[in-house]
Protein backbone atom coordinates (compact mmCIF):
# COMPACT_ATOMS: atom_id res chain seq x y z
CA UNK A 1 0.00 0.00 0.00
CA UNK A 2 1.20 3.58 -0.68
CA UNK A 3 -0.18 6.92 0.68
CA UNK A 4 0.91 9.58 -1.21
CA UNK A 5 0.92 13.54 -0.18
CA UNK A 6 1.27 16.64 -2.04
CA UNK A 7 2.60 20.12 -1.04
CA UNK A 8 3.74 22.83 -3.04
CA UNK A 9 0.59 24.39 -4.75
CA UNK A 10 -0.63 27.77 -4.46
CA UNK A 11 -1.50 31.27 -6.26
CA UNK A 12 1.02 32.71 -8.89
CA UNK A 13 1.02 35.08 -11.53
CA UNK A 14 1.81 34.12 -15.58
CA UNK A 15 4.88 33.56 -16.15
CA UNK A 16 5.75 32.39 -12.54
CA UNK A 17 7.27 29.15 -11.31
CA UNK A 18 6.28 27.14 -8.44
CA UNK A 19 7.60 23.53 -7.16
CA UNK A 20 5.10 20.69 -6.27
CA UNK A 21 6.31 17.64 -4.06
CA UNK A 22 5.04 14.44 -3.04
CA UNK A 23 6.06 12.31 -0.52
CA UNK A 24 5.03 8.78 -0.40
CA UNK A 25 4.57 6.48 3.10
CA UNK A 26 5.49 3.32 1.39
CA UNK A 27 7.39 0.42 3.39
CA UNK A 28 11.25 -0.10 2.76
CA UNK A 29 12.88 0.54 -0.20
CA UNK A 30 9.97 -0.20 -2.48
CA UNK A 31 9.42 3.44 -3.33
CA UNK A 32 12.04 3.28 -6.38
CA UNK A 33 10.20 0.53 -7.76
CA UNK A 34 7.09 2.38 -8.54
CA UNK A 35 6.71 4.77 -11.72
CA UNK A 36 5.92 7.91 -10.27
CA UNK A 37 3.14 10.41 -12.24
CA UNK A 38 1.42 14.26 -12.15
CA UNK A 39 -2.08 14.67 -13.31
CA UNK A 40 -4.23 17.92 -13.56
CA UNK A 41 -7.59 18.44 -13.90
CA UNK A 42 -8.77 22.04 -13.95
CA UNK A 43 -12.68 22.41 -13.62
CA UNK A 44 -15.18 21.22 -15.87
CA UNK A 45 -12.35 19.03 -17.41
CA UNK A 46 -11.08 15.63 -17.48
CA UNK A 47 -7.95 14.66 -15.59
CA UNK A 48 -5.21 14.73 -17.85
CA UNK A 49 -1.31 13.67 -17.41
CA UNK A 50 1.58 15.37 -17.65
CA UNK A 51 4.02 13.87 -16.46
CA UNK A 52 5.79 10.38 -15.55
CA UNK A 53 9.10 9.43 -14.39
CA UNK A 54 10.50 5.70 -13.64
CA UNK A 55 13.78 4.25 -12.44
CA UNK A 56 16.01 2.36 -14.72
CA UNK A 57 19.10 0.67 -14.87
CA UNK A 58 20.44 3.08 -16.90
CA UNK A 59 19.17 5.86 -14.80
CA UNK A 60 15.60 7.85 -14.65
CA UNK A 61 13.47 8.39 -17.81
CA UNK A 62 10.50 10.87 -18.22
CA UNK A 63 7.44 11.45 -20.26
CA UNK A 64 5.84 14.85 -20.36
CA UNK A 65 2.41 16.09 -22.03
CA UNK A 66 3.96 18.43 -24.94
CA UNK A 67 2.09 21.42 -23.54
CA UNK A 68 4.67 21.40 -20.86
CA UNK A 69 7.55 20.01 -22.16
CA UNK A 70 10.39 22.92 -21.97
CA UNK A 71 8.63 24.63 -18.80
CA UNK A 72 7.80 21.43 -16.18
CA UNK A 73 10.27 19.03 -14.86
CA UNK A 74 9.63 15.84 -13.05
CA UNK A 75 12.68 14.76 -10.55
CA UNK A 76 12.70 12.02 -8.12
CA UNK A 77 14.87 11.32 -4.60
CA UNK A 78 14.14 7.83 -4.07
CA UNK A 79 15.73 8.15 -0.56
CA UNK A 80 13.49 10.96 0.22
CA UNK A 81 10.82 8.47 -1.17
CA UNK A 82 9.73 12.16 -3.08
CA UNK A 83 8.69 13.15 -6.74
CA UNK A 84 8.66 16.51 -7.62
CA UNK A 85 7.09 19.13 -10.36
CA UNK A 86 9.16 22.09 -10.56
CA UNK A 87 6.87 24.13 -13.23
CA UNK A 88 8.26 27.35 -14.91
CA UNK A 89 6.75 29.76 -17.06
CA UNK A 90 3.55 29.38 -16.01
CA UNK A 91 0.17 29.73 -17.71
CA UNK A 92 -3.34 30.65 -17.18
CA UNK A 93 -4.23 27.44 -18.65
CA UNK A 94 -1.94 25.45 -16.03
CA UNK A 95 -4.68 26.42 -13.27
CA UNK A 96 -5.71 23.24 -12.41
CA UNK A 97 -5.54 20.42 -9.20
CA UNK A 98 -2.43 18.38 -9.44
CA UNK A 99 -1.97 14.85 -8.38
CA UNK A 100 0.83 12.81 -7.90
CA UNK A 101 0.10 9.15 -8.45
CA UNK A 102 1.75 5.91 -8.40
CA UNK A 103 2.35 2.35 -10.60
CA UNK A 104 3.92 -0.44 -10.28
CA UNK A 105 3.33 -1.08 -14.10
CA UNK A 106 6.09 -1.56 -16.16
CA UNK A 107 4.91 0.30 -19.32
CA UNK A 108 4.23 3.71 -19.74
CA UNK A 109 1.02 4.85 -19.68
CA UNK A 110 -0.91 8.23 -19.99
CA UNK A 111 -3.89 6.65 -18.92
CA UNK A 112 -5.01 7.17 -15.24
CA UNK A 113 -6.79 4.08 -14.96
CA UNK A 114 -2.72 2.69 -15.17
CA UNK A 115 -2.06 4.07 -12.20
CA UNK A 116 -2.60 2.35 -8.79
CA UNK A 117 -2.22 5.14 -6.15
CA UNK A 118 -3.81 8.60 -5.40
CA UNK A 119 -2.62 11.94 -3.19
CA UNK A 120 -5.59 14.71 -2.40
CA UNK A 121 -3.95 17.36 -4.78
CA UNK A 122 -2.84 20.17 -4.88
CA UNK A 123 -4.59 23.60 -5.64
CA UNK A 124 -1.98 25.62 -8.26
CA UNK A 125 -4.22 28.72 -9.63
CA UNK A 126 -2.42 31.06 -12.28
CA UNK A 127 -3.50 34.82 -12.60
CA UNK A 128 -2.73 36.44 -16.14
Amino acid sequence: QVQLSESGGGLVQAGGTLRLSCTASVSGDSFSSYAMGWFRQAPGKKREFVAETRSTWSGPITHYLDSVKGRFTISRDNAKKTVYLQMNSLKPEDTAVYYCAATLSGTYSISEYDYNFWGRGTHVTVSS
